[in-house]
């Protein structure tokens, strides 16, 4: 287009003074037709870009790693000149999503539309725009671009693996499965309500339900024996080992898929397995709490259900090995959090011991600890794991223990060591 335009210029200006010295009338209109066109041109590519209206939408902001994410496009003409071709360059960060599309001809009122699919292959957070739209004139020799600022945003979860069973360590309260039995005793767990019977106490009242219908109601209560599950994510600094071959978008960013494969990082094994823990225990009906520092501190009282499973999911989907405070830290800055019987899966791939000796005092307090070791020599780390396997060991604390390429869902199904 530059070029175009300077061969213009140079043309009107050698028309323009080549009529100057020889009168010749027909130069001059030369010139004025060539600054005509130019001027044409110029307000065509102004108006191209008037007058259209441009629609993205998508299903859902929420994905996962393997799913396919999915996005459509329109473009309609709702000015009165024809847009001859549109260049829409979309801006998305999302690694592998190519919306952007070269629209044809509009006439009339009719949209033009398109979709883009796009399987997710990295975790995180994503933004979805801005987009630029560029036109021109039928000439070829201006085109201007149009941004349009609108942006939203799209969490991918981490992939999640089917567990068939996980063996958790024998403690001191009941544990078990699930007893859904109605008991006279007032648990934490409320299931009904029913009408008042003459010695209920007044404690076990549902007042709302009994402004809405008028008579007296109380709550019906389970027993559930089961204890609360804590899942802890070591995302120290330290803790991050990974292949030679991982590559980043930045150094602390997202990283780049190179296959479908797990990269091979502690950090993307660490995030799939809390995640596949967490669905598993979770479908089971049991009760899941979260803690890590990712790099800033999250923790998720202990529930039970899909929203506490869409909570752990969106916090893995941007946690990052960046966390300055080791797993010593951890464990002592959110000692208070776990109770006499609960159930304390670490997950973690440090080579550093000093941790084991608050992990003893957890145990003291009768509180039952299962570690579930990413083994970071597989994945290139320089330092020996052996010492700390072998501490773990001493200390009593059950044991499993992730190689590189293992097959996590098998390796979470065995018996801790």
């Amino acid at each position: 287009m530059p070029n175009r335009r300077n061969a213009l210029y140079l043309l009107a200006i050698i028309s323009l003074l080549t009529g100057l010295f020889t009168g010749r009338a027909d130069l001059f209109n030369i010139s004025y037709l060539i600054a005509a066109m130019m001027l044409l041109s110029l307000l065509w590519t102004w108006l191209s870009l008037r007058g259209i209206a441009l629609r993205r939408a998508t299903r859902t902001r929420r994905s996962q790693v393997g799913r396919v994410f999915q996005e459509s496009f329109g473009v309609r003409k709702t000015g009165i000149l024809p847009k001859l071709w549109l260049e829409i360059n979309d801006h998305s960060t999302l690694p592998g999503h190519f919306a952007s599309h070269v629209v044809p001809t509009l006439v009339g009122n009719r949209e033009y539309t398109w979709d883009v699919e796009t399987v997710c292959a990295v975790r995180g957070e994503f933004q979805l725009g801005p987009m630029t739209v560029v036109s021109g004139d039928p000439f070829g020799l201006f085109h201007s671009p149009r941004r349009i600022g609108a942006t939203d945003r799209l969490i991918v979860y981490p992939m999640t693996l089917e567990i068939n069973r996980v063996i958790l360590p024998v403690g001191f309260l009941s544990g078990g499965d699930a007893q859904r039995q109605l008991t006279h005793q007032i648990t934490t767990n409320a299931s009904s309500i029913r009408d008042y019977v003459s010695g209920d106490s007044m404690n076990r009242i549902h007042w709302r339900s009994t402004a809405r219908t008028g008579n007296i109601m109380v709550k019906e209560f389970e027993l559930d024996p089961l204890v609360d599950i804590w899942l802890l994510n070591d995302f120290s600094s330290a803790s991050l080992s990974e292949d030679a071959s991982v590559r980043r978008v930045v150094r602390t960013g997202n990283i780049i898929p190179s296959s479908t494969r797990i990269p091979p990082s502690t950090e993307e094994y660490g995030v799939i397995i809390a995640a596949s823990l967490a669905k598993h225990f979770l479908d089971d009906e049991r009760v899941v709490g979260y803690a890590a520092y990712t790099p800033y501190r999250q923790v998720f009282q202990p529930e039970r259900g899909s929203r506490q499973l869409t909570r752990i999911l969106e916090a893995l989907a941007s946690a990052r090995s960046t966390s300055n405070h080791s797993l010593k830290d951890v464990l002592s800055l959110e000692t208070h959090l776990f109770t006499r019987g609960t159930s304390l899966m670490i997950i973690t791939s440090t080579v550093t011991q000093d941790w084991i000796g608050e992990a003893q005092v957890l145990q003291r307090r009768g509180i039952r600890l299962i570690c579930v070791y990413i083994n970071p020599n597989t994945f290139g780390a320089k330092k020996d794991s052996s010492a700390i396997r072998g501490l773990l060991q001493l200390a009593k604390i059950p044991t499993i223990v992730i190689s590189k390429d293992d097959d996590l869902a098998v390796a979470l199904e065995q018996r801790p060591a």
